[in-house]
C-alpha cells in the first residue's frame, strides 16, 4: 500500500528502514506513519488553532524531514499526537517519556544545520518576523531569549480581536467559548489565555472583586476556576481549560470594572500552560457553533426576563448592559446556576 503525503529526507537515521518507507512497502512502521497522515472524518474539530498564528506550516516540514504537513496543534510540540507518533515510527527516544525527551524534530535540525546556518526555531515557525542563528544547538530550555519571548508573549499588550455580534453580544474571532461563559485564547506555543465573555459581562453587571487563582495553582476543565462578587452576592466560574496558572491579570484584580468595559482584550484573567491542548477542545465551541451557542443562551435570557422580551432578539435591539441591576427579580442565584452552570456559591 503506497504512502501518500509523506517522504522522508535520505538523511534521516537508519536509511534503509526509511527507504521501505518511501518505496511504500508495508512495514510495521510504515502503517504507523500511514495512521498519521490519515484525515478521518470530523478531525477539523481536533485542530488546535492560535489566535493570528499565521505560519501553519509543521517544525517537521520545516526542517526537512517531510514533505508536507501542516500544524495543527499550535506549535506545541510536547503535546503533539503527530510528534509523539514521528518519535515512535521513527525510533527516537523510546527510553525517554515525552515530557523528559526534546521534540525529535531537534535531532534533525542540528544535524541539517551547522553554525551560523543554523535558523532560530522561532524564525522557522513565523514567531519572530527577522531572521535569527541559533546559538544553543536548538537546546532551547535554557536559551535566554526563548525565555525572553515567553515574558514578551505573557506581559505585551495584546492584539485587539475582530468581532462577530450573536444577538447584540461581541464574540471575538479566533478565540473558543466554554458553556460557563469564558473564553480561551490558544496562543504561540500552546499557552492558553482565559477570560469571561460579554454575555457574562452583561448579565450580571460590572463586579466588584475578583478572587483568581495564584501562581501555580493547577485548574480544571469544568471546575469552578475563579470567583466574582458584587454587592455581597458572589458567584463561580468554571475553568474552560485543565492546566497550570502561569500568569495572573494583576491589573484587573485591582481594577474589576476592566472586564465590563473590555473583556476580550485587557480584562484578560490569567494564562494557563495546558494540559494536552486539544483534550479541552471537546467542552468548547468554536466559529460558528460558538455564534449558535450564543444565540441560544440570548433566548434563554429573554424568557427569563418575561414574556414581552422573548421575542426582542429577532428585532436587532442592543442586550441590556447589566442584566441583573436592571431585572433584579429574575434572581442572581438563577441567573449562576443558568448561565455559569455552578449554582450557588
Amino acid at each position: 500500500m503506497m504512502l501518500i503525503g509523506i517522504v522522508f529526507a535520505h538523511s534521516c537515521v537508519d536509511g534503509r528502514r526509511f527507504d521501505n518507507l518511501i518505496a511504500g512497502k508495508e512495514t510495521g512502521e510504515g502503517r504507523e506513519m500511514r495512521k498519521l497522515i490519515n484525515r478521518k472524518k470530523g478531525h477539523e474539530k481536533k485542530i488546535v488553532r492560535g489566535f493570528n498564528v499565521l505560519e501553519d506550516e509543521c517544525i517537521w516540514m520545516k526542517a526537512g524531514v517531510v514533505n508536507f504537513r501542516k500544524c495543527d496543534n499550535n506549535f506545541d510540540c510536547s503535546s503533539c499526537p503527530f510528534d509523539k507518533g514521528m518519535r515512535k515510527a521513527m525510533g527516537i527516544g523510546k527510553n525517554l517519556k515525552t515530557e523528559q525527551a526534546a521534540p525529535a524534530w531537534v535531532e534533525f535540525l542540528q544535524n541539517k544545520y551547522y553554525g551560523a546556518s543554523r535558523p532560530c526555531r522561532h524564525a522557522l515557525t513565523g514567531r519572530i518576523d527577522a531572521p535569527k542563528i541559533c546559538a544553543m544547538n536548538y537546546e532551547c530550555y535554557h536559551c535566554s531569549f526563548d525565555q525572553m519571548l515567553d515574558e514578551m508573549d505573557i506581559s505585551r499588550a495584546l492584539e485587539s480581536p475582530r468581532y462577530t455580534s450573536a444577538s447584540g453580544y461581541q464574540m471575538a474571532d479566533g478565540y473558543y467559548y466554554h458553556m460557563g461563559h469564558s473564553w480561551s485564547r490558544f496562543e504561540h506555543g500552546g499557552r492558553i489565555r482565559v477570560g469571561a465573555d460579554d454575555f457574562l459581562v452583561k448579565v450580571f453587571g460590572s463586579a466588584k472583586s475578583l478572587n483568581l487563582p495564584p501562581l501555580g495553582e493547577k485548574m480544571q476543565q469544568n471546575k469552578v476556576g475563579w470567583v466574582f462578587a458584587r454587592n455581597g452576592h458572589e458567584a463561580a466560574v468554571l475553568s474552560p481549560i485543565t492546566g497550570t496558572v502561569l500568569a495572573v491579570n494583576h491589573k484587573v484584580r485591582k481594577h474589576p470594572e476592566i472586564i465590563h468595559e473590555d473583556p476580550y482584550n485587557t480584562g484578560w484573567l490569567f494564562i494557563l500552560e495546558p494540559v494536552m491542548s486539544r483534550r479541552n477542545l471537546k467542552g468548547l465551541y468554536y466559529g460558528q457553533e460558538s455564534v449558535q451557542w450564543m444565540e441560544e443562551e440570548s433566548r434563554r435570557l429573554l424568557t427569563l426576563m418575561g414574556p414581552e422580551y422573548k421575542d426582542l432578539a429577532a428585532t436587532g435591539a442592543e442586550p441590556v448592559s447589566d442584566v441583573y441591576g436592571s431585572f433584579p427579580e429574575i434572581g442572581w442565584d438563577v441567573l449562576v446556576e443558568v448561565f455559569l452552570r455552578t449554582g450557588r456559591k
